[in-house]
């Protein structure tokens, strides 16, 4: 959920053509595409697996900082975030720590980059007596044995959740996920990679299902996440069926986004509380709010508080996978980028998933997150389709041709999630059978699974 900071934002806007055009300047040529990942990691006591407290957390951070190369970013005199040249890590609501790296040319740098990060923060952590899991739910902890980080945002984020859905607040303090951001060459590039990205949903809740837990026992989904977010917001969250529209464009985001109801603004530093009587975006750009009227740096902030699940911002963002472990965490960039950055490719994957209309895609996420590679798209079980997807992927990635030392494209990434598709048993599965016995023998079973530094062992491969 987090980004690096924009600059030159400051500027007032007076239309939704302004608007509009906030996204059409986030196109780049092809030559120059990026590809960005976002790592949540839930982090826990190392003894006994629940959510660890904000002190211990804060205290990482504080020990990365005095290693250098990080700007810290304080709030109420805690330390919350850290702002690296190209990356920053932050926190989520209930403590989960997020790597956002920089907008790589490959997935080579971004192994680097996160590689590196594992090294920077397994240790520190080991001494602080915590661990991460790379787990879509918090697997012990309830809401309200997990604090709040103390950032003013959540103080108005955590309340409004309450009176627009079941699960926002878990939403908030017990899951984690991987996104990825893409980039677009112009509007007709945009809106054909945002609808393929949205179509797949499924697709990636399946096969990257990592969640079968919620407060301490099995929940009933394989994705609890997936199900999670689906009852958070209904204003904004999704699968957005107006993009699938013939002559969707920018502007059918923003008559989207203008409609969804704000969270705030930010003024000299502080956060005015727009919620109480669900002020619209829209309302905002006619009327502004007392003194305040619009500027692109609330449009920004703004669509940061939309969670479909695909977004512009102004890049595209996929927010489909759960947290993974850290040999498969890449393979949701490497999907993502095999199938969005290649014309045939996108061509090859929509083939599947464009005969469904609005309900049927809404009713295979829903499957997908209950039954995983056993739900069926048009009678042909995911386990199939994935299957499909990650050749087409990995031919896709072959002509793209980004190589690393040794030679090897980016295919690479795909190997360990490649088994799961061809066995058809998701890790929430393997998960599920792992989970018996004494809480230290689940716990055990979750460290094996899932677990960053909980062990002595090696956190990540030199090399996948």
């Amino acid at each position: 959920m987090s980004t690096l900071a924009k600059a030159n934002l400051d500027i007032p806007v007076s239309s939704a053509a302004d608007l509009v055009h906030f996204l059409a300047r986030g196109a780049r040529p092809q030559q120059t595409w990026g590809i960005g990942t976002e790592m949540e990691k839930l982090v826990l006591d190392r003894q006994t697996g629940e959510a660890a407290d904000f002190g211990r957390v804060e205290a990482l951070l504080g020990v990365l900082e005095a290693e250098g190369g990080w700007r810290p970013i304080h709030e109420d005199g805690h330390l919350i975030a850290l702002f690296g040249p190209h990356s920053s890590i932050t926190l989520e609501p209930g403590g989960q720590l997020e790597l956002s790296g920089r907008l790589c040319p490959d997935l080579h740098c971004s192994y680097g980059d996160f590689a590196s990060h594992l090294a920077a923060i397994v240790d520190k952590a080991r001494a602080l007596d915590l661990c991460f899991f790379g787990l879509g739910v918090q697997p012990f902890s309830t809401p309200e044995q997990i604090a709040w980080v103390p950032k003013a945002r959540y103080a108005i984020m955590g309340p409004y959740m309450t009176r627009r859905g079941d699960m926002g607040q878990r939403m908030m303090k017990q899951s984690a996920g991987i996104q990825v951001n893409l980039d677009y060459q112009d509007e007709a590039d945009c809106i054909a990679k945002l609808r393929i990205a949205l179509a797949t949903a499924p697709l990636f809740y399946a096969l990257f299902a990592n969640s079968p837990l919620l407060d301490g026992r099995p929940s009933g989904f394989l994705s609890t996440r997936g199900e999670i977010w689906s009852r958070t917001d209904p204003d904004r969250t999704g699968l957005l069926p107006q993009i699938f529209a013939d002559g969707a464009g920018y502007a059918t985001y923003v008559d989207y986004a203008l409609d969804v109801p704000m969270y705030f603004i930010l003024r000299e530093g502080r956060f005015v509380d727009l919620t109480r009587d669900r002020f619209s975006f829209r309302r905002y750009l006619a009327e502004g709010f007392g003194p305040h009227r619009p500027t692109l740096a609330d449009w920004d902030l703004h669509l940061s508080t939309l969670f479909p699940e695909a977004r512009l911002r102004p890049q595209i963002e996929m927010r489909s996978a759960d947290a993974l472990p850290a040999r498969l965490t890449l393979a949701v960039s490497a999907l993502a980028k095999g199938l969005l950055y290649d014309a045939e490719a996108r061509e090859e994957i929509w083939t599947f998933f464009a005969p469904l209309d609005a309900a049927g895609r809404d009713r295979l996420c829903r499957d997908a997150w209950r039954l995983g590679l056993k739900a069926e798209l048009l009678g042909r079980p995911l386990r199939e389709v994935a299957g499909e997807a990650l050749a087409i992927a990995r031919r896709s990635l072959r002509r793209q041709a980004a190589m690393d030392d040794r030679g090897l494209d980016e295919g690479i990434f795909l190997d360990g999630i490649e088994e799961v598709a061809a066995s058809g048993v998701t890790l929430a599965e393997r998960l599920l059978a792992a989970w018996k016995g004494s809480r230290q023998d689940k716990l055990r079973a979750l460290c094996r699974h899932c677990g960053f530094g909980c062990t002595g062992d090696p956190v990540l491969d030199p090399a996948p």
